[in-house]
């Protein structure tokens, strides 16, 4: 019998535990072409704001040693577009749709919650509280436990949909932030979101994005995630989603040995865009190895090293 992969994320049932990380995947037609997507636990959009966005002026990515930055700045076509011309192409798959949420101000986080709160096909939201690249408004509701606690009770008022609170790892005490935002009603927690970050060109002296300034991703990141995760999870009971620097199962089995209940992969799409497949199908070869019956049975049981 093979290995039972499903996971709980809250009230949200799972068929596996391998998602996509926002931002990387962008609304699922982009990577259908590789594999069904379907077999994904859950896939994870892009970012949806109230108003279209064109995000940041170009060049907005750039390679690093062992990773990327980005300065996207959240360009998507509003949630009234997302609604309209997204969704009925993503109801197509097996699978559920978790709608990451961002948001300058609270009042339109409210808005957001309300609106997606009865669109069919939307399981779950995850409230980004921390994008770096952004002029106002992301990252700061993240770094903030009143702030973050404010937002988060806001959005789990408005809507009967799982909350998925996504944090910053630029903070001092990260889990004093998954604290806040648990105890404000999320679901589950999802970490890390990227590092801020520059790179600078020496033959010009110019910076290589026009932002300045980034978000670091990529397996550069994998051991602070890594470590986020393990904190969070020896300070709160809230299920989380790690994520980080994850290119195949073995990274995803890391992240799930240290606590978390689901993994989201990023960076690694754009390098192997069917990575996806092949960190399901490596978890439960792993699983079958050890004949274990579920990979319930290696969340969080991390050992010490003697």
């Amino acid at each position: 019998m093979k290995p039972d992969l499903s996971v709980s994320l809250g009230p949200l049932r799972l068929k596996n535990p391998v998602l996509t990380a926002s931002g990387t995947f962008g609304f699922g037609s982009e990577w259908a072409g590789f594999y069904d997507l379907g077999i994904l636990g859950a896939i994870t959009v892009k970012a949806v704001t109230v108003q279209p966005r064109r995000g940041n002026p170009m060049p907005r990515t750039v390679e690093t040693a062992a990773g990327m930055l980005n300065a996207i700045g959240l360009q998507n076509p509003g949630v009234e577009a997302f609604i309209a011309e997204k969704m009925p192409y993503l109801r197509r798959f097996d699978c559920p749709v978790i709608v990451n949420i961002a948001a300058d101000n609270i009042e339109d986080f409210r808005t957001l919650a309300e609106r997606l709160d009865q669109v069919p096909g939307v399981s779950a939201l995850e409230v980004n509280i921390s994008c770096p690249n952004q002029a106002c408004g992301g990252i700061e509701f993240g770094v903030d436990p009143t702030l973050t606690h404010q937002v988060i009770g806001d959005v789990r008022a408005r809507t009967r949909l799982p909350v998925i609170a996504k944090l910053s790892p630029n903070v001092t005490d990260i889990a004093l932030i998954a604290r806040a935002a648990v105890e404000a009603g999320a679901d589950a927690l999802s970490l890390v979101n990227t590092y801020v970050g520059t790179a600078i060109d020496a033959r010009t002296g110019r910076f290589r994005l026009a932002n300045r300034t980034g978000g670091l991703s990529g397996p550069c990141i994998k051991p602070l995630a890594l470590l986020a995760v393990w904190r969070v999870a020896q300070a709160v009971k809230a299920p989380i989603i790690g994520m980080g620097g994850i290119f195949d199962a073995t990274d995803a089995i890391e992240f799930l040995l240290a606590g978390a209940s689901a993994v989201a992969l990023g960076t690694v799409n754009f390098v192997h865009p069917r990575a996806a497949v092949d960190v399901i199908a490596g978890i439960e070869k792993y699983l079958e190895e050890r004949e274990l019956a579920s990979v319930t049975d290696i969340i969080g049981r991390v050992q010490p090293a003697v």
